[in-house]
This record gives C-alpha cells, structure tokens and sequence, in this order.
C-alpha cells in the first residue's frame, strides 16, 4: 500500500475540542492512514493512501467540520495569520469600546449621572449593544453553528450560549417579558471582548512557540542560478534537479545539496555543526543547502531536490515530531472528551440549585442562579488542556532543533527522565571511526625512510589501515614509489617489493610465518601498544625490521566528560563493540567506563539491549545509526549520532545532527524538562478548572457572598490559556550544561 505524508495549516481552531472534532472527521474519512494535530502551531500531520483519497477531499473533509485549510506557501501562512492577529485587534478594540459605553450608562447613577431617567433608555442600550455583540463574538456564533450542524459540542458551542443567553435575556427584560434585573447588555458585549482577548493573545503567544521552525525555514535559499547551455537562469529552488549544475556566488546561500565540481570557498555550515569557523569547500566535496558560501565562486552538481535535502529532511522531522502526543497526553484527551458535556450539567445543576433551592441575600434567586449559569460556561474552557501538551513540544523540540537535536517523537520526552542505563556503541560514537597513526617508532635507519617503504609497500592496498599509514606518509611529503610486484595477504599484511628490495609490512604473526626473527625488546614494545588498544603493523626491508607503526582509532573530544557527567547522575554506562576484549577494556579504562560488552556482531548488539531490559533497566542506546539501526530500535530511546547528509537514514528516536557527544546530555536534559513543562501546564490547566468551575458555580458567594460576574469568568479563561502557553515559552532560555 502506497502512503503519502502532508502537513496542512488549519485555521479556526481554538480549543481541544477542536483539536478532537478535526481529529475525528479525518480518522473516519476513508483514506486516512493517521492523523495528529497540534493545536499550538495549528497544524495537522496527515498520511493518507491517494488510491483512496486526494488533497482535496482531505481539505473538504476539514472544511466541512468548520475549519479553513491554508495553502501551503509559507508567505501565504504568515499573511493569512497577520490578517486573522489584526481582525482579533479589531474585535476586541470595539467590544471593549462598546462594553466600556454600556457600563458608563448602566453604573453612571453612581457618578452622580442617572441615564437610566432617559426616554427609552433600555432600547438606546440594545441599538448600542447588539452591533458589538454581533461583531466581536461572531467567530464564536459562526463555529458553534457549524459544530451544532455537524453534531459535535466545542466551546464555541459554550461560548456562545453564554454570550447569547446574556443577550437575549436582556432583550427579553426590554420587551417587559422578564424584570429589568436581567440587563445584561454590557455583560454580553464584555463576554465577547474578553473571549476575543485571550484568543488574541493566545495567538501572539503561539506563534513565539513556532519561531525556532520558522527561523530553519529562513535558512533555506529561495532562487539558485542554473547553467543551462552556458547561460544563467535563475529559477525557484523547487525547480531545481538532482544533476542540475548551478553556481553560488560569495554572500549566497547554497539552494540544495550537491558535490562542487569547479572552484573552492570556505563554507558556513555552523546551522549543522554549530561549529562557526567555516569550512573550506573544494572540487569531490560534498555541500549542504542552506549553509552560506562566503567568499569564492563554487560551480556545483545537485544531488537531491529542494524538498530532499538535510535541511528540508530536518525541518519536516520536527513539524512530524511536534505533531506527536505522549502518552500524558491520553489523559487530557480523555479529560476533554468528557469535560464539556460535564460542564454543561455543572451549569445546569447550578441554575437549578440557586433558582429553587439556594437561599440568597442580596440578589434574586432566579437572578443569582442565571449569573452562575453563564458564568460556569464561560469560565470551563478546556483551551489550556488542549495547549499543554503541544506548546511544551513545539518549544522543546523547536529548542532542540536550533540546537541541533531533533526530538522524533513525543514517547521519548516521557520516557527520557527514567533512563537507567545508557549503552554507548564504540566505533564512530565513543571514537571518530577512523584509523590514525599513532606512534612511528624507528628501530634501523631514519624516519623517512621507515615511511618511505612502509608508504610504498601500501599504496596499492584498499585496506583501511593500509590507507591510513600512505596518507601518513603523504602528509610528511615522502616521495612514494609504485611497487615493482604487490601482494596482499588477507587479514595479515602485505608483501612487495621496493627498488629491488622485499618488503613486509603487517602483523608480527605474518612476518614470523615469513622466517623472520622478532627480538624480546621488539616484543616487549609491541605487547605495551596492545595493552594501550593500538594495531601494531611491522615494517621489514630484506629481513631486517625497520621500525613499528601503531594505528589505533582516536576518542572523540569530550566522550570522557560525558560518560563522567553521566555515572554522577547514577546512570549505568555501557560500551559495546565488535572488536576484542584487550581492545575494548583498553578504551573503556580510558573512558572510565567498567561495563564492556566486547566481540559481538551487529545483529547481536540488539540482544544485549534486549537482555538489560530483562533486568529492568530502561535503556538508551547511543549509536550511528546505521549498522546499530536494530539496537537503536529495541532500546527505550534510541539516540542516534548523525553525520551531514546521512540523516535521512537514522533511526533513533532523537538524531544528533552536529555529532557531538555532549548532546546526548543536551537532549536527554531538554527532553526531561519539556516533559516537566507539560506536567506542569497540565497540573495548573487542572488546578484551574477545579478551584475556578465551583467558584463560578456559586462557592464565591457561600465562601464571601459575593457574586462570580460573567465578565470576570471570560477575563479568568483567557488568562488561564495565555498562562499555559507562556510557561512553555520559558523552555526557551533551556541552556545545555
């Protein structure tokens, strides 16, 4: 079955509720493979089969639940969100204006100014207040109908039986249905205005949540210059194709990923490496689209289309991620699906106790019931349960992509606070992954002419080491020969022969096979470099040992640091490693690292995850990505070193992108506290609704005697939203330690 993935903005969504309305229309729309909203950066990650259905019927089936699709341009988004900012400005400038009319008129009586002894005085209210109701709470109106229509209940359903009961309950009081008592002209425009302000404000607070996708979406480059029949063309970088030729000029972003095949420039990539020294780019040399050529004039060959490259890759991984819901989030569902039929009783169960049962001082009863009624309504709004979860991951994982971590999936913020043990693969995680010479030691001769056989002897070798020691003497400028007759010895060494002279280079078992004598002390030095975990490789002219080279893979900076770091927050550390035991303890002493899980295969590495989980531990297993893709995927949380362009193929639930093994710190820090920020935003979204739903329903007046006004609900619900999403947006001052 062929599946296809979309990101589409949606417009009008305002509370879990609809987050949950969405949600079920696309699930049950055939076609739809999955579906998850984020309610703080209004965005719906879709996988659908397009045998079974297409773009538009997706966009209609949104629609038709009372919700506007945006288009997908980026320009346009940002436009369409302006415009929908400006339009709020207007709505609540104008109820509060209104609101601010009416409340003049209605209290003026205690300035020393009784409007209420003008002719028709509740009529010039009504034709004061009905365009500012209308106006300001439209939205609300508009999507309760529609939610009505589709027989699903949101808060706009609650917002506007509130709003509406205020309103033509006043209406009812002006026609002399009902005593003047329920004026509630300046209530009903106020309500709307308040409803209006924290949707204002919850969307300037929302949209600083998404500012780290919106900057990585700045990097990427708009145009590139294509050569085409030796001629310039600028185009869309959409337009561009693997194989295009295209030219970038210094001060120029790089538009997609490519291999430079004229010129030479120092490149910034530090969006990838963090690094800010920029790197020399030269012909073979592969570039990153989105990194800044600074000085010279490259000519390169695309390799990927725009919707390809690392930097798409990495801005895709993050919106998919901040779609995710950790398990935490179930219970806020399971809260939501309940909670406005609930409220709708509390409301209920209100009225009907203070009209008929409640003994009230003051106030009429029926009166003093109808203010709780509308009170409890506005007040319950399930804003901030619906917001708890997706602020605090659009942040974290927004956090961590600037940073250069990229956070897959909400499972592993909860999940990262309980890690136990964390396994370390060795090989091009604990170490560069390459082969360096480390000693050169002479023991007939000088030297250069050590490295002049020893270079010689390997340059017709395709083996790693044997590459490693020619390099070596390549950079120390010896002037290589091609060998008059070559032979490998596989798993051995090498025989050849150099200006008429025989020459082995390789292990001392392969040049005692060849007869040739290895004195006590010669031993002795090699025995101390095997104790140390370096290859040691024998080079021998005639029978006679010329020297040794020592070849060992490098540590990587900081790996001791934070293997220490991580042992003081009483976590178990492991390394594991294909290699032989005398090897690994080697790295592992150097490390500080006691537990050493030496000579198994690949395949065999998941076992060992899998045999610690056994024991109870909750593992996170740190590895390359690629050859460690079944350890990565058995372990709870699998971290996954990333190395430029290969992020396409890791599978760790968090990728490091800039390789860098502090991160892993980074990001099992940053994950733990954006979970504590939606434990928290969940705990207050709680705490709220608890203390704030009984005092609306009439414990104000028990506990003080004093009456919960409508307009004190609105202003308290607008707050309790803004509050949650402003205590995600303090995950943006997290600092890596």
């Amino acid at each position: 079955m062929r599946e296809e993935r979309i990101n589409l903005k949606i417009g009008g969504m305002t509370c879990a509720s609809c987050v949950r309305t969405v949600e079920n229309a696309l699930k049950h729309a055939e076609g739809v493979l999955g579906v998850k909203v984020n309610l703080a950066t209004e965005t719906a990650f879709i996988k659908y089969d397009p045998k079974k259905i297409n773009l538009d019927k997706i966009v209609k089936t949104i629609e038709d639940a009372g919700y506007k699709v945006l288009r997908e341009e980026e320009k346009f988004e940002e436009d369409e969100k302006e415009k929908y900012i400006k339009e709020l400005k207007k709505r609540v400038l104008i109820g509060f204006v209104i609101g601010a009319i009416l409340l003049f008129l209605t209290y003026g009586k205690f300035l020393g100014i009784n409007f209420q002894k003008i002719p028709y005085f509740l009529w010039i209210q009504f034709f004061i207040a009905t365009p500012g109701v209308f106006y300001t709470a439209f939205p609300a109106f508009k999507k309760a109908l529609k939610s009505l229509y589709n027989k699903t209940l949101n808060m706009d359903v609650m917002y506007a039986m509130g709003i509406g009961s205020a309103y033509f309950a006043s209406i009812l009081a002006t026609l002399s249905l009902i005593p003047e008592n329920y004026i509630f002209y300046e209530a009903a425009v106020l309500l709307g205005a308040f409803l209006m302000l924290g949707r204002l404000l919850e969307n300037i607070a929302k949209g600083k949540t998404s500012e780290a996708i919106k900057k990585l979406i700045g990097l990427k480059a708009k145009e590139a210059t294509l050569i085409k029949n030796g001629k310039e063309i600028k185009v869309k970088i959409e337009e561009v194709k693997p194989d295009d030729v295209f030219i970038v000029k210094p001060g120029e972003k790089i538009p997609v990923d490519g291999i430079v095949i004229e010129g030479e420039s120092y490149v910034d990539e530090s969006m990838i490496t963090g690094e800010p020294v920029p790197n020399l780019k030269k012909e073979g040399d592969e570039v990153i689209g989105g990194t800044i050529n600074k000085n010279g004039f490259l000519k390169i060959r695309a390799t990927k289309y725009a919707k390809d490259t690392l930097l798409s890759q990495i801005i895709k991984t993050v919106q998919e991620a901040m779609g995710s819901k950790p398990p935490i989030q179930r219970l806020a569902d399971k809260i939501v699906v309940y909670f406005i039929p609930l409220v709708f009783t509390i409301a209920v169960l209100s009225y009907i106790y203070w009209r008929f049962f409640g003994k009230v001082e003051f106030i009429s009863p029926s009166l003093f019931a109808f203010l709780s009624f509308i009170s409890v309504l506005v007040i319950a709004c399930p804003c901030a349960f619906g917001l708890a979860t997706p602020t605090a991951i659009t942040v974290g994982m927004g956090k961590g992509a600037e940073m250069g971590i990229l956070i897959r999936n909400g499972d592993a913020l909860e999940i990262a606070k309980n890690i136990t043990a964390i396994i370390f693969d060795k090989t091009g995680t604990l170490t560069q992954g390459k082969p360096e010479v480390q000693d050169i030691v002479v023991l007939d001769g000088d030297k250069r002419e050590l490295l002049f056989f020893a270079g010689s002897a390997e340059k017709m070798s395709e083996h790693p080491i044997a590459e490693t020691i020619y390099k070596r003497a390549k950079k120390e400028k010896i002037n290589i020969k091609e060998p008059e007759e070559f032979e490998i010895i596989a798993g051995k060494g090498a025989k050849a022969k150099i200006e008429g002279k025989e020459v082995l280079i390789g292990k001392k078992e392969f040049l005692i096979e060849k007869g040739i004598k290895i004195e006590s002390k010669i031993k002795e030095k090699i025995e101390k470099f095997e104790k140390e975990a370096k290859t040691v490789i024998l080079v021998s002219v005639n029978g006679n040992i010329k020297g040794i080279i020592t070849v060992s893979d490098t540590i990587k900076k900081n790996a001791k640091n934070v293997i220490s770091y991580l042992k003081k927050k009483g976590k178990k550390v492991f390394m594991i490693t294909g290699d032989n035991k005398r090897t690994a303890f080697a790295i592992a002493k150097k490390l500080g690292i006691e537990n050493v899980i030496a000579e198994v295969l690949p395949n065999e590495k998941r076992d060992e995850v899998k045999k610690l989980k056994e024991k109870g531990e909750v593992v996170a297993f740190v590895g390359d990505g690629i050859n460690d893709a079944p350890a990565l995927a058995e372990a709870d949380i699998g971290i996954a070193i990333g190395s430029g362009t290969d992020i396409a193929i890791e599978t760790g639930d968090i990728v490091l992108i800039k390789n860098d093994l502090r991160d892993v710190i980074t990001a099992i820090e940053l994950s733990s506290k954006t979970f504590s920020k939606i434990k928290q935003n969940i705990f207050w979204a709680l705490f709220y609704n608890t203390i704030l739903i009984p005092f609306a329903a009439g414990l104000s007046y028990v506990l003080f005697k004093w009456a919960f006004r409508p307009e004190l609900a609105a202003l308290a619900m607008a707050f309790s939203s803004v509050s949650v999403v402003t205590n995600s947006l303090l995950l943006k001052n997290f600092k890596p330690l």
